[in-house]
């Protein structure tokens, strides 16, 4: 299967080139040239899988130039024993909700999905595509990506990794999970301004021919871990094929009932993961995409238009603090094709917003609902969940138990369950979580983690509170300007 790009002026590649490359060279994002059917055959044997056999199979569908064989060697790995017993276990929470958990990953977040196998299949797809340099990896992170990111691929061989992340707009304990992070082959540096200012930076260098050939000099060649970058989306369908086939063994649906999905979305990676997942074939009902204070995403599914002119802000769910959902270039792709889709972003580009032409608006909301959750609502509902099910929840969960709540209340049409994506550890973000459940917050980090534990009767996970006796080794706060100049310092 070869993949092209969303805005149609760049040609055709293998899999393992659209990985390597990451960003096509018109700028547009890589897409399969058609999405692969999962049959009921093919659901019922992943019913009875483990979730690397369903990872294998679901990735083989995509990535047709890897063999089943190498996708499961290489799955076995990434979902073995570097997760905490099994890799995306699903949990009640009420009557119709479910909560898929996918922090039990190394870095506590839902990133580990896909940036345990990602580097794996990177290294398969330089000796697959010849390629001699060494891959040079860039990274804007609002929190979650730079560590997930990091921890994958810190010694990776043919690889370096440099991380951008807004110096004011990540947790305590993600900055130190990065500042503090091994590896020969890794970089961190915060960046003076916040998410948008990181990822714009990332693609500016994405962008500059000239510097693409300085590097090629120096024997690299750029590429990318985030989202953007199909490597990291095809892993993340898996869980949600996975959660309904968890579903099905349990009891808790019939072979054949639809779910919902909610997701805490900023730059739409996630959600888009689901909605391919239905594209394939999954039995899916509805989409809740779900925002923070930061709102373009609600505004977008209410009205048809996406307008990120307005004002930014900083939230307790700091890894949804986006005003440029990166990937909804996929949705678009999918749904008004590369035509529209180039005319939609050049406008974005010139003028920070566009307006989807009417069919194209009718059917996105014919899938998707938009929801919004403040800053107070979220606190209460971390505070409410914990209450009613004694279950605790991150801020970014909340946000999304907080619109599928809303969502059930409000469609009495909806699915007989809701799948709601949790992104989290509540520890990696002790503060807000203890401010909500009403526990006065300490000065140390170690006594934050204390606290939180011993309020709740939940464990402080060793990956977290193993950082707070490392070193910290990287300081450095930088202008998204300088973000070029600093990655020539970091090869040099």
């Amino acid at each position: 299967m070869n993949y092209v790009s969303t805005r149609g002026q760049s040609e055709s590649v293998s899999s393992a080139m659209a990985i390597k490359q990451g960003i096509a060279p018109d700028g547009g994002l890589y897409m399969p040239e058609s999405i692969p059917a999962l049959t009921e055959d093919m659901l019922r044997e992943l019913c009875e899988l483990s979730y690397s056999e369903r990872a294998a199979k679901v990735m083989s569908l995509f990535l047709s130039d890897y063999t089943y064989d190498e996708l499961l060697t290489d799955c076995k790995l990434a979902y073995g024993d570097n997760f905490d017993g099994y890799a995306a276990p699903v949990v009640n929470a009420g009557d119709k909700m479910r909560v898929l958990e996918l922090w039990h990953g190394p870095t506590c977040a839902f990133k580990d999905m896909a940036l345990q196998i990602m580097p794996r299949l990177l290294s398969r797809a330089l000796v697959k595509t010849g390629e001699e340099r060494t891959a040079l990896i860039l990274v804007a992170t609002s929190g979650d990506t730079g560590k997930a990111a990091l921890e994958g691929y810190r010694d990776v061989e043919r690889t370096k990794i440099s991380v951008y992340y807004p110096v004011n707009g990540v947790s305590r304990a993600q900055k130190l999970q990065m500042t503090t992070q091994e590896g020969s082959n890794v970089n961190v540096c915060a960046i003076s301004g916040n998410f948008d200012d990181a990822q714009s930076g990332v693609k500016k260098i994405f962008a500059n021919r000239d510097f693409a050939a300085e590097l090629d000099k120096k024997g690299y060649f750029l590429s990318s871990a985030n989202s953007i970058n199909w490597g990291r989306l095809v892993p993340q369908t898996v869980y949600y094929v996975s959660a309904w086939c968890d579903l099905v063994k349990k009891g808790d649906i019939a072979f054949g009932d639809k779910i919902d999905i909610c997701v805490p979305t900023g730059n739409f990676g996630n959600i888009l993961a689901a909605f391919l997942a239905k594209k394939m074939g999954l039995p899916v009902g509805r989409f809740v995409c779900a925002s923070n204070s930061n709102n373009v995403l609600t505004d977008f599914f209410r009205t048809g238009t996406y307008d990120r002119n307005r004002d930014f802000h900083v939230t307790v769910s700091p890894s949804m603090d986006i005003l440029i959902s990166s990937n909804l270039e996929r949705l678009l792709y999918l749904t008004a094709g590369a035509q529209k889709t180039r005319r939609y972003m050049e406008a974005l580009a010139k003028d920070g917003k566009y307006t989807l032409d009417k069919e194209d608006f009718e059917k996105i909301i014919s899938e998707f609902d938009g929801y919004y959750t403040s800053e107070d609502a979220c606190t209460s509902e971390i505070k409410s969940i914990f209450d009613r099910y004694s279950y605790l929840v991150d801020t970014h969960t909340a946000v999304a138990l907080d619109a599928a709540e809303r969502y059930l209340a409000e469609n009495k049409n909806a699915a007989k369950r809701i799948v709601i994506a949790s992104t989290a550890s509540p520890y990696k973000f002790a503060p807000a979580v203890a401010r909500s459940l009403g526990i006065e917050v300490p000065e140390g980090d170690a006594e934050i983690f204390s606290a939180l534990s011993g309020a709740s009767g939940t464990k402080v996970p060793t990956q977290l509170s193993a950082v707070l006796t490392k070193e910290i080794r990287f300081k450095k706060v930088i202008d998204p300007e300088e973000m070029q100049s600093s990655v020539l310092d970091f090869i040099s």
